[in-house]
């Protein structure tokens, strides 16, 4: 399967993003027309296209904007001034790679597959790697960054954080649940399921110790951290009962874990973070909520899923603290949806809104309509009553029943709202679909660190939970997001379980399953190349999918709609036979006059791979003067 094939599938509907013939002169509106339904779904096809190149971008070694960064390391932005973001976050690579993995058991495309298993070669590695917070066992495992090429960080940092190690072992346990449903047990017993114990063992001995919460900022207890590491124990000891294993640690402090989690519990809502002067109202429970989302726990409280009163009291609260505070947010009635940031206090970089956030608060309402549509009722309680009438305004506690006019109407009235995150989002990402870490709180125009993973991540989460929502008859979600039964303990022990770790430092990947021989490749050609108004990038070679050398008819346009002053890329895509030999270069065009400047040396030769699942490769390239 080439890339483009999993683009088609993924959003069902592709829509090429036209390149830019002038890239130095991208606009950002800050006002733009309200859109319609139609234009929100042709819009987010756009998009969804623009946001998975976002991400394999930066995924090395191949990635465009990955320059130097291991195999199967994901960076966090190709930022490296004002702020510097190129760097790997145990954290942001882990519900990362979480989506391919997702991606990978819907479509099983091999080149999916080749990246992930890149992925879990580079944790083993980054597990093994002594860094100010410790080496593997004694601490190391909570270092919350390392440098692209696989080295430690030593500058000074807000460390430890202990969400890394427990967000990917969830990922590792995903993916190594269809292996085992796919015939590679040993694999995983041998290889996959060493490393997460590893970070298992991590999450047992440390969850009761305090800890930076994800923004990296406050040192004490996160309802994200703490949320995120009852997960990963729940589902680890899941992992070890299918491998005829035994994860006591994990079995004996998940109770304990579950129980802590209750005193993030107000009474009304989520307080964020504990030990904090800040008020409490934090995105960090939006995003807690989404990443331990469980479709077989219905509207659980105890675990706060997304349909749980619990959840939806807290989404409003999160929600409304930012109704006030941005002047992009102005005028707009409460029960619509609007921007919102990390957390009312905030400062950093301006203190914007994110554009994680924001669509972290469209993905809990599209989980909470799946949980509702396979549960065939919603509850309406005291708790959540505040958040059903700002959208319902003749809610009334009680429970209604699918096929019910009330049902009907509560929960078309949450679509409604969860879609109006997305054009809050639609609305203030740039003509050419690049996101940004933050969007200004005065005008909506970009802030912070271009190209943000994790950014684009969250815009693909969003949209997938969105697919569910609206097609919940249609749509499958793994088994292997099931979690064990962890009964509440009566009374909450502070405790801790040490072990065992012990470093992984070779695994053997069963060959990918090949049907029939591919005769075709997805050849993608990526060039960094400075250019300035009424100048392109061209692509010539010596076959003719390359216009055998003809640069004035027959070279190919590179596109350019990614391109900007941090990673000036130019790219495109041919398809070329397994095999192929041939030799290229790239050629500048001028506008005006049709001018080609050649780039200096020698021809660049390439031979196109024949093995068995090669469907798609990255040639990476800088303009030679």
């Amino acid at each position: 399967m080439t890339r483009r094939q999993f683009l088609t599938i993924a959003i069902g509907v592709l829509n090429t993003v036209s390149a830019l013939s002038d890239p130095a002169q991208i606009v950002i509106p800050a006002i733009i027309t309200p859109q319609t339904t139609d234009l929100l779904e042709s819009w987010l096809a756009q998009e969804t296209s623009y946001a998975l190149d976002g991400v394999f971008n930066n995924i090395g070694p191949n990635g465009a904007k990955a320059t130097g960064a291991g195999s199967g390391i994901v960076i966090a932005s190709p930022s490296q001034s004002n702020p510097d973001y190129y760097y790997t976050w145990t954290r942001d690579a882990a519900l990362t790679i979480k989506y391919l993995v997702d991606s990978f058991a819907a479509d099983h495309d091999t080149a999916l597959q080749r990246i992930v298993e890149d992925y879990i070669v580079s944790q083993a590695h980054l597990q093994t790697v002594s860094n100010p917070s410790g080496n593997l066992s004694s601490g190391g495992l909570g270092e919350p960054k390392l440098r692209v090429d696989g080295s430690a960080f030593r500058g000074s940092w807000g460390r430890p954080q202990s969400d890394g190690p427990a967000l990917r072992a969830t990922t590792l346990i995903f993916y190594a649940n269809l292996m085992i449903d796919n015939g590679h047990f040993s694999t995983v017993e041998s290889s996959v399921w060493p490393i997460i114990q590893n970070d298992l063992s991590y999450v047992t001995e440390f969850w009761n110790s305090s800890t930076f919460d994800l923004w990296e900022e406050v040192r004490g207890s996160s309802f994200f951290t703490t949320a995120v590491q009852h997960q990963s124990l729940s589902q680890g000891a899941a992992l070890a009962q299918r491998l005829g294993k035994t994860c006591s640690n994990c079995q004996s402090q998940a109770p304990q874990v579950l129980c802590f989690l209750q005193t993030y519990w107000t009474g009304s809502s989520i307080l964020a973070n504990l030990c904090s002067d800040r008020s409490g109202k934090d995105a960090n429970s939006l995003l807690g909520i989404i990443h331990t989302f469980d479709p077989n726990a219905g509207c659980d409280g105890e675990t706060f899923q997304p349909c749980s009163d619990r959840a939806l009291a807290s989404h409003k609260e999160v929600v409304d603290s930012f109704r006030s505070l941005y002047p992009i947010n102005a005028g707009i009635p409460w029960g619509q949806a609007v921007a919102v940031g990390r957390y009312p206090e905030d400062v950093y970089q301006g203190g914007h809104p994110w554009y994680l956030c924001t669509l972290a608060a469209a993905e809990q309402l599209y989980d909470a309509l799946y949980q509702w549509e396979s549960l065939g009722s919603l509850t309406v309680t005291n708790i959540s009553l505040a958040f059903f009438k700002d959208l319902y305004p003749s809610a009334t506690v009680g429970t209604y029943v699918k096929n019910t006019s009330t049902f009907a109407s509560i929960t078309a009235a949450v679509r409604d709202y969860a879609d109006g995150f997305l054009r809050v989002v639609q609305k203030y990402t740039p003509p050419n679909g690049a996101m940004t870490e933050q969007f200004s709180r005065y005008d909506g125009s970009p802030v912070s660190a271009q190209d943000l993973t994790w950014s684009y991540t969250s815009f693909l989460t969003a949209i997938q939970a969105r697919r569910r929502a609206l097609n919940p008859s249609t749509s499958q979600i793994q088994h292997s997001l099931s979690n064990t039964t962890t009964i509440l303990p009566q009374v909450c022990t502070p405790s801790s379980a040490r072990g065992p770790y012990r470093p992984v430092k070779r695994i053997e990947w069963p060959s990918p399953e090949c049907l029939s021989p591919r005769r075709t490749v997805a050849v993608r050609f990526n060039i960094m190349a400075t250019t300035v108004i009424g100048e392109d990038i061209f692509l010539v070679g010596s076959i003719p999918a390359l216009g055998e050398w003809d640069a004035r008819h027959q070279a190919l346009k590179l596109e350019a709609n990614e391109y900007s002053n941090i990673t000036p890329l130019w790219y495109g895509t041919v398809m070329l036979d397994a095999g192929e030999e041939f030799e290229y270069k790239f050629i500048r065009k001028r506008v005006v006059d049709g001018k080609v400047i050649w780039e200096e040396g020698p021809n660049r030769a390439y031979v196109v791979p024949n093995e068995c699942g090669a469907a798609n490769v990255t040639i990476n390239a800088v303009w030679r003067w």
